[in-house]
Protein backbone atom coordinates (compact mmCIF):
# COMPACT_ATOMS: atom_id res chain seq x y z
CA UNK A 1 0.00 0.00 0.00
CA UNK A 2 2.82 2.42 0.93
CA UNK A 3 4.50 1.77 -2.42
CA UNK A 4 1.28 2.53 -4.31
CA UNK A 5 0.75 5.78 -2.38
CA UNK A 6 4.40 6.83 -2.91
CA UNK A 7 4.17 6.18 -6.67
CA UNK A 8 0.94 8.15 -6.90
CA UNK A 9 2.44 11.07 -4.94
CA UNK A 10 5.56 11.09 -7.10
CA UNK A 11 3.34 11.17 -10.18
CA UNK A 12 1.32 14.22 -9.09
CA UNK A 13 4.26 16.02 -7.48
CA UNK A 14 3.76 18.89 -5.05
CA UNK A 15 0.06 19.02 -5.87
CA UNK A 16 -0.45 15.81 -3.86
CA UNK A 17 0.37 17.28 -0.45
CA UNK A 18 -1.38 20.56 -1.29
CA UNK A 19 -4.45 18.58 -2.30
CA UNK A 20 -4.12 16.49 0.86
CA UNK A 21 -4.07 19.61 3.06
CA UNK A 22 -7.06 21.04 1.18
CA UNK A 23 -8.95 17.75 1.71
CA UNK A 24 -8.14 17.84 5.44
CA UNK A 25 -9.87 21.24 5.66
CA UNK A 26 -12.83 20.05 3.56
CA UNK A 27 -13.19 16.87 5.66
CA UNK A 28 -13.74 19.01 8.77
CA UNK A 29 -16.73 20.63 7.09
CA UNK A 30 -18.05 17.77 4.92
CA UNK A 31 -17.45 14.32 6.39
CA UNK A 32 -17.23 12.52 3.05
CA UNK A 33 -13.48 12.01 3.06
CA UNK A 34 -11.30 9.71 5.22
CA UNK A 35 -9.13 12.03 7.32
CA UNK A 36 -6.66 9.31 8.25
CA UNK A 37 -5.68 8.86 4.59
CA UNK A 38 -4.64 12.49 4.19
CA UNK A 39 -2.80 12.55 7.50
CA UNK A 40 -0.97 9.36 6.49
CA UNK A 41 -0.06 10.93 3.14
CA UNK A 42 1.35 14.01 4.87
CA UNK A 43 3.44 11.82 7.19
CA UNK A 44 4.72 9.77 4.23
CA UNK A 45 5.57 12.77 2.06
CA UNK A 46 6.86 15.26 4.61
CA UNK A 47 8.07 12.97 7.38
CA UNK A 48 6.88 12.80 10.97
CA UNK A 49 7.57 16.35 12.10
CA UNK A 50 6.46 18.44 9.11
CA UNK A 51 3.70 15.94 8.30
CA UNK A 52 2.42 16.25 11.85
CA UNK A 53 2.42 20.06 11.85
CA UNK A 54 0.78 20.32 8.43
CA UNK A 55 -1.93 17.83 9.35
CA UNK A 56 -2.52 19.46 12.75
CA UNK A 57 -2.66 23.02 11.37
CA UNK A 58 -5.03 22.15 8.53
CA UNK A 59 -7.26 20.01 10.75
CA UNK A 60 -7.57 22.86 13.26
CA UNK A 61 -8.14 25.35 10.43
CA UNK A 62 -10.89 23.19 8.92
CA UNK A 63 -12.64 22.78 12.27
CA UNK A 64 -12.47 26.53 12.93
CA UNK A 65 -13.95 27.28 9.50
CA UNK A 66 -16.77 24.85 10.19
CA UNK A 67 -17.34 26.36 13.66
CA UNK A 68 -17.50 29.91 12.29
CA UNK A 69 -19.73 28.90 9.38
CA UNK A 70 -22.32 27.54 11.80
CA UNK A 71 -21.79 30.28 14.41
CA UNK A 72 -22.06 33.23 12.01
CA UNK A 73 -24.38 31.96 9.27
CA UNK A 74 -26.68 29.33 10.77
CA UNK A 75 -26.89 29.83 14.56
CA UNK A 76 -29.50 32.65 14.49
CA UNK A 77 -31.71 30.74 12.06
CA UNK A 78 -31.28 27.54 14.12
CA UNK A 79 -32.14 29.36 17.39
CA UNK A 80 -35.33 30.79 15.84
CA UNK A 81 -36.41 27.42 14.44
CA UNK A 82 -35.75 25.49 17.65
CA UNK A 83 -36.74 27.99 20.36
CA UNK A 84 -40.05 26.17 20.97
CA UNK A 85 -38.64 22.68 20.62
CA UNK A 86 -37.81 21.31 24.08
CA UNK A 87 -35.74 18.42 22.75
CA UNK A 88 -33.30 20.71 20.90
CA UNK A 89 -33.15 23.06 23.87
CA UNK A 90 -32.14 20.16 26.14
CA UNK A 91 -29.46 19.03 23.68
CA UNK A 92 -28.06 22.54 23.40
CA UNK A 93 -28.04 22.90 27.21
CA UNK A 94 -25.92 19.73 27.40
CA UNK A 95 -23.54 21.07 24.73
CA UNK A 96 -23.32 24.44 26.50
CA UNK A 97 -22.37 22.70 29.77
CA UNK A 98 -19.66 20.43 28.32
CA UNK A 99 -16.55 20.86 30.42
CA UNK A 100 -13.27 21.80 28.79
CA UNK A 101 -11.67 18.44 29.64
CA UNK A 102 -14.62 16.57 28.15
CA UNK A 103 -14.54 18.63 24.96
CA UNK A 104 -10.78 18.11 24.57
CA UNK A 105 -11.15 14.37 25.06
CA UNK A 106 -14.05 14.12 22.60
CA UNK A 107 -12.01 15.99 19.99
CA UNK A 108 -8.97 13.76 20.65
CA UNK A 109 -10.89 10.50 20.00
CA UNK A 110 -9.77 9.37 16.53
CA UNK A 111 -13.21 8.06 15.58
CA UNK A 112 -15.25 11.10 16.66
CA UNK A 113 -16.89 12.79 13.67
CA UNK A 114 -15.25 16.24 13.78
CA UNK A 115 -18.00 17.88 11.77
CA UNK A 116 -20.60 17.02 14.45
CA UNK A 117 -18.44 18.52 17.19
CA UNK A 118 -17.87 21.64 15.06
CA UNK A 119 -21.59 22.00 14.31
CA UNK A 120 -22.63 21.49 17.94
CA UNK A 121 -20.02 23.97 19.19
CA UNK A 122 -20.93 26.50 16.48
CA UNK A 123 -24.64 26.33 17.29
CA UNK A 124 -24.11 26.46 21.05
CA UNK A 125 -23.19 29.33 23.34
CA UNK A 126 -19.75 27.83 23.89
CA UNK A 127 -17.07 30.53 23.92
CA UNK A 128 -14.74 30.41 20.93
CA UNK A 129 -11.68 30.50 23.21
CA UNK A 130 -12.79 27.32 24.96
CA UNK A 131 -13.49 25.56 21.63
CA UNK A 132 -10.24 26.75 20.05
CA UNK A 133 -7.95 25.68 22.88
CA UNK A 134 -9.71 22.30 23.22
CA UNK A 135 -9.41 21.91 19.46
CA UNK A 136 -5.69 22.70 19.44
CA UNK A 137 -4.99 20.22 22.23
CA UNK A 138 -7.34 17.46 21.09
CA UNK A 139 -6.21 17.50 17.47
CA UNK A 140 -2.60 16.95 18.55
CA UNK A 141 -3.53 13.51 19.81
CA UNK A 142 -5.84 12.73 16.90
CA UNK A 143 -3.11 13.55 14.37
CA UNK A 144 -0.53 11.60 16.39
CA UNK A 145 -2.84 8.60 16.39
CA UNK A 146 -3.52 8.64 12.65
CA UNK A 147 0.05 9.53 11.76
CA UNK A 148 1.87 7.01 13.92
CA UNK A 149 -0.70 4.34 14.71
CA UNK A 150 -2.44 4.80 11.35
CA UNK A 151 -5.19 2.28 11.90
CA UNK A 152 -8.79 2.44 10.87
CA UNK A 153 -11.77 1.59 13.06
CA UNK A 154 -12.27 -1.81 11.43
CA UNK A 155 -8.58 -2.71 11.80
CA UNK A 156 -8.72 -1.66 15.45
CA UNK A 157 -11.20 -4.40 16.24
CA UNK A 158 -8.69 -7.03 15.13
CA UNK A 159 -5.75 -5.22 16.81
CA UNK A 160 -6.67 -4.50 20.44
CA UNK A 161 -3.27 -2.84 21.00
CA UNK A 162 -4.60 0.08 18.92
CA UNK A 163 -7.31 0.64 21.52
CA UNK A 164 -4.67 0.68 24.24
CA UNK A 165 -2.72 3.33 22.32
CA UNK A 166 -5.90 5.39 21.89
CA UNK A 167 -6.64 5.06 25.61
CA UNK A 168 -3.14 6.28 26.51
CA UNK A 169 -3.40 9.24 24.10
CA UNK A 170 -6.84 10.14 25.48
CA UNK A 171 -5.59 9.95 29.06
CA UNK A 172 -2.71 12.29 28.20
CA UNK A 173 -5.14 14.67 26.43
CA UNK A 174 -7.46 14.64 29.45
CA UNK A 175 -4.66 15.30 31.96
CA UNK A 176 -3.18 18.07 29.79
CA UNK A 177 -6.60 19.71 29.41
CA UNK A 178 -7.13 19.54 33.20
CA UNK A 179 -3.82 21.35 33.76
CA UNK A 180 -4.59 24.01 31.14
CA UNK A 181 -8.15 24.50 32.42
CA UNK A 182 -6.86 24.93 35.96
CA UNK A 183 -4.31 27.52 34.79
CA UNK A 184 -6.63 29.50 32.47
CA UNK A 185 -10.12 28.79 33.90
CA UNK A 186 -11.82 27.97 30.60
CA UNK A 187 -15.05 26.57 32.08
Amino acid sequence: MDKLINEFLLHIGIYGPILGCFFIVIESILPILPLFVFITINFLVFGSIIGFFLSWIFTVLGCMLSFFLFRKKIKNWFDKKTKDKKRFQKIMMVVNKVKFEQLTTIIAVPFTPAFLVNIAAGLSKMPFKKFFIALCIGKIFLVLFWGFVGTSLVQSFSHPIAFLKVAILLLIAFVLSKIINKKFGLD
